[in-house]
């Protein structure tokens, strides 16, 4: 099925790019065979989550002290966090510090991890992640952040993942629970997922 401007306007009511997203998902999805209601509905509940709604596309690392040492408490006990979060490039360095020396990222002083932090509609993260995405398009991982702010790149990157990750068979199932742990790594978010979920399949007539 082609999901259309009007189902997409239903899905994203608040986003006001809907003309940009429908011309890049119209391309996109079909290319990545996200082609069903079950898949589409799957497909836009989790980037909406991802997003929110289609409008963050690039990670927020604007995070206090506590919250610091809540997501990461090994990298970030309490007198390491309130450092970071008292630098004035404090993102730049959560950044570096949260994803420096995993992912592909070299070490935290390599600066990998602000250069690949998340970005895209399902967040792409790492230096191995970006790598694996510009094989696939045959560019230079060094084009890749800035194409990822783009609508079309955005989106791309959020198929590409899907695809990578086979997340059509368990779209197929309706298994959002597995979904979200494929794409979160974890359940954070899932009430939320599910109803974009079921929200678009009603808009989706499934």
């Amino acid at each position: 099925m082609e999901l259309t401007k009007e189902q997409l306007k239903q899905l994203l009511p608040k986003n006001p790019y809907i003309d940009h997203w429908h011309h890049a998902l119209s391309i996109l999805l079909p290319d990545y065979e996200i082609n069903t209601p079950q898949r589409i509905a799957a497909f836009i509940a989790q980037c909406s989550h991802e997003s929110g709604g289609f409008t963050a596309l690039k990670e927020n690392l604007n995070y206090r002290a506590e919250t610091l040492t809540r997501l990461w408490p090994r990298l970030f006990p309490p007198e390491i966090a309130k450092a970071y979060a008292a630098m004035p490039n404090k993102q730049e360095a959560i950044a570096n510090r949260a994803y420096g020396g995993r992912m592909g990222n070299g070490d935290e002083h390599s600066g990998d991890g602000f250069k690949f932090c998340g970005r895209g509609l399902i967040q792409l993260t790492g230096r191995s992640n970006y790598q694996a995405f510009a094989d696939s398009l045959e560019m230079s991982i060094d084009d890749v952040p800035e194409y990822l702010g783009t609508f079309e790149g955005a989106a791309q990157s959020a198929c590409w993942f899907w695809e990578s990750n086979n997340l059509n068979t368990w779209a197929d199932k309706g298994d959002i629970l597995t979904l979200t742990k494929k794409i979160n790594g974890g359940t954070i978010g899932l009430e939320d997922r599910v109803k974009h979920y079921e929200h678009a399949l009603h808009v989706l007539g499934a």
